[in-house]
């Protein structure tokens, strides 16, 4: 009887033991579970220093994971905030994203660089990341061209403010493609507006590629439409001129050709008008 006695007493024992064991477990859970400050997905980046993550990123980069390292330099810049590595990691990161096509996320970190550093060694390739980011945004003709003017803009800011740097070149490169683009809207909205002959209308746009896009590749094609809209409201000197000034700066085109033959089956040859508007924007123009 004494012997079963205290067996049971250890098996009692036991069981205690087991129960406070569990019971601490929970209550460790529990204080976890609670605890809103733990991030357990980043707790792998706060053990590791700036240069380590930086160092890394840039062998993700190499590597071709591009996603990790844009992962690896946001943590930087997140935990190292206005430091020389955080500065650095502003940079990787918008060129991170700008690779991955984020394009509004790298316009949106691009920016808060220009911001924080506008006169740091690397802003001159930040605002030309930024251009490059707002470019591959460009829609066709037939939609909206707001990245094309924000195109524009950054590109601009490339060309005027680091007139030295390496991008410049391809900065304005970026810029004519962007004005090409906005007189080819111009050129769209105009031929549907001739094509329905709401004439005023179709000038109007023609007028603003001869006078704005000057140096586009749109121009030929404006001057060519003014020569139809004008021949077609009865306005033929106007129609005359257009044609004229296009003969002028450029005697090869196929668009002439078809404004020549236009105006001589009425009769008329192309003729400047000197005190034309068409005649002053013409001889702005690049081949005047």
């Amino acid at each position: 009887m004494a012997y079963a006695k205290a067996v049971e007493m250890r098996k009692a024992a036991r069981i205690a033991l087991v129960s406070l064991v569990f019971a601490g477990a929970g209550l460790g859970l529990t204080a976890c579970q609670s605890d809103k400050d733990i991030d357990i997905t980043k707790l792998g980046f706060e053990s590791e220093s700036p240069e380590a993550l930086y160092n890394q990123g840039l062998a993700n980069m190499k590597a071709g994971n591009i996603v990790e390292a844009s992962r690896k330099f946001d943590a930087i810049e997140k935990q190292n905030p206005f430091t020389e590595w955080g500065r650095k990691a502003l940079v990787m990161s918008t060129f991170s994203k700008y690779r991955m096509g984020r394009n509004d996320e790298a316009i949106t970190v691009g920016n808060r660089y220009l911001n924080q550093y506008p006169r740091s060694a690397d802003s001159a390739y930040v605002q030309y990341l930024v251009g490059l980011a707002y470019s591959k945004q460009v829609a066709d003709v037939t939609q909206d061209q707001k990245a094309a003017n924000n195109t524009i803009d950054a590109m601009t800011k490339v060309v005027r403010d680091y007139p030295d740097s390496e991008y410049v070149e391809d900065a304005q490169a970026k810029i004519r493609f962007a004005r090409d683009q906005l007189a080819g809207k111009e050129m769209q909205v105009g031929r549907y507006y001739l094509e329905r002959k709401e004439y005023l209308a179709a000038i109007s746009r023609f007028r603003r590629v001869v006078e704005t896009f000057s140096n586009t590749n749109q121009v030929e094609e404006a001057l060519a439409r003014l020569t139809e809209t004008y021949y077609a409201m009865g306005i033929v000197e106007e129609a005359q001129t257009a044609a004229a000034v296009l003969g002028r700066n450029y005697p090869d085109s196929q668009w002439y050709a078809d404004s020549y033959k236009l105006l001589q089956s009425g009769g008329v040859q192309p003729r400047e008008n000197k005190g034309s508007w068409i005649a002053r924007a013409g001889a702005k123009l690049v081949g005047a």
